[in-house]
């Protein structure tokens, strides 16, 4: 890792920079891609999935007895850890639930917003070398929670056509059982479009990789509604001298492993802890299985050294992370100070794996500096806020002639109309 000391706020913005790439061409494929599963449905999904990830691929839809055979090949272990984090997130995310609330804005006038649920929602699970079981529950969940009526469960196969037990398993534990064998571009096409064995959603969640990402943007483009902008995972670090380097520097490499272009950010006031951090990184990089795709998200990775926890605090808001750790014994308090981010993680006993997997928070987050406006994943992300307004005769009559005001102002004669004509009968 980079290591930057007292940089000025003019190199800020170039410091919170994320990998970038060349994506011309991956548009130019990816929309391809998008076209063929358009027009050919089942048949041009078939031949990518053959192509990227099944060899044997003879269905696409995953039947339930599979489904129900996967509990066998799961271990009584993992079951538990499995069950203990539904808990925990399900614990969480009910609260979230919103209660209605009628507001009388004057005589006779009420108005209030309803939560009404999506009525079909994609779910995106990556596979290949991490299949994110992880993220099924995350996803799954809050669509339970929020009442949506269908949600369908698209995830690439393995070579052998078959979908990772853990993913199966975790899908039956939250009530999902419209699970397809289609990854990558072609399984967002899928969803977006339809074919003629998967039915388009209203809108699609989930991570995935730079073809995943494209896909939804792309889509989102043709009036597919998408969770949020993803990209790459990261991590932001702020460590004081009260941090445990051995933990900050699990904490960075956990973040690593996800993949080349993820990116970790180390931030102090103090180049001692920095440079003990690092020295913890490059000791218990060699262990990890995944050290190579960890040595190179760490080359687009930096340390930052500021001035003083205030400026500190402020270069963290600015960077906007996915993933904030503040990795001191005062972290609580630090917390107060934060803005923008997208889940905060307080203290050292806070490891961003406990977001990821069984806190009760959703690790499904704004990733790319899109924390500074967007939040993550929730409750309110499967549904819809409708308002409803209900004027009686006497509440017409009183706000009346504000809106005929209002509406003559601006030139629209008929919006008057429709209360001139009200008035006029509230008077009979």
């Amino acid at each position: 890792m980079q290591i930057v000391r007292f940089p000025s706020q003019e190199q800020w913005k170039r410091l919170s920079e994320r990998p970038t790439i060349d994506n011309r061409l991956l548009i130019k494929q990816v929309g391809k891609i998008l076209a063929d599963v358009k027009k050919g449905g089942d048949r041009a999904l078939k031949k990518y999935t053959k192509k990227y990830d099944a060899e044997g691929l003879k269905k696409l839809v995953v039947p339930s007895k599979e489904i129900k055979a996967s509990a066998s090949q799961v271990s009584d272990a993992l079951k538990l850890a499995i069950s203990q984090a539904i808990d925990n997130i399900t614990r969480f995310h009910e609260e979230q639930k919103a209660t209605i609330q009628v507001v009388e804005t004057m005589p006779g006038v009420q108005c209030w917003r309803k939560s009404i649920p999506i009525n079909r929602v994609g779910i995106y699970i990556p596979g290949g070398t991490a299949p994110l079981f992880s993220t099924v529950l995350m996803l799954g969940i809050p669509a339970k929670i929020a009442g949506c009526p269908e949600v369908v469960l698209c995830t690439p196969p393995s070579k052998d056509g078959s979908v990772h037990p853990a993913i199966l398993y975790a899908a039956q534990q939250v009530g999902i059982t419209e699970i397809y064998r289609c990854g990558g571009a072609q399984g967002i096409a899928a969803m977006a479009y339809g074919t003629q064995t998967i039915n388009k959603v209203d809108k699609i969640f989930g991570p995935g990789n730079q073809y995943v990402t494209a896909a939804k943007q792309l889509v989102q483009l043709e009036g597919v509604a998408i969770d949020m902008p993803a990209g790459p995972s990261e991590v932001c670090v702020l460590a004081d001298q009260t941090c445990n380097p051995e933990f900050v520097a699990a904490d960075l490499l956990s973040q690593a492993e996800h993949g080349p272009d993820s990116q970790v950010i180390l931030v102090s006031t103090d180049i001692s802890v920095v440079e003990r951090c690092l020295a913890e990184v490059a000791r218990q990089l060699p262990l990890l299985k995944r050290a190579t795709i960890a040595a190179q998200a760490l080359e687009n990775s930096k340390a930052v050294v500021l001035v003083d926890m205030s400026e500190a605090m402020d270069f963290v808001n600015q960077y906007a992370a996915e993933h904030l750790i503040l990795a001191s014994e005062y972290a609580f308090a630090l917390s107060e100070s934060v803005t923008q981010a997208g889940s905060v993680f307080i203290g050292n006993y806070s490891p961003e794996s406990a977001g990821d997997y069984a806190s009760g928070t959703n690790h499904t987050l704004p990733t790319n500096g899109f924390a500074s406006a967007y939040s993550g994943v929730s409750v309110d992300s499967f549904v819809k806020k409708v308002t409803f307004q209900r004027l009686t005769k006497e509440g017409i009559g009183i706000l009346g002639n504000t809106i005929i005001e209002m509406a003559e102002a601006e030139g629209l004669d008929a919006h008057a109309n429709a209360v001139r004509i009200r008035l006029k009968e509230s008077i009979k």
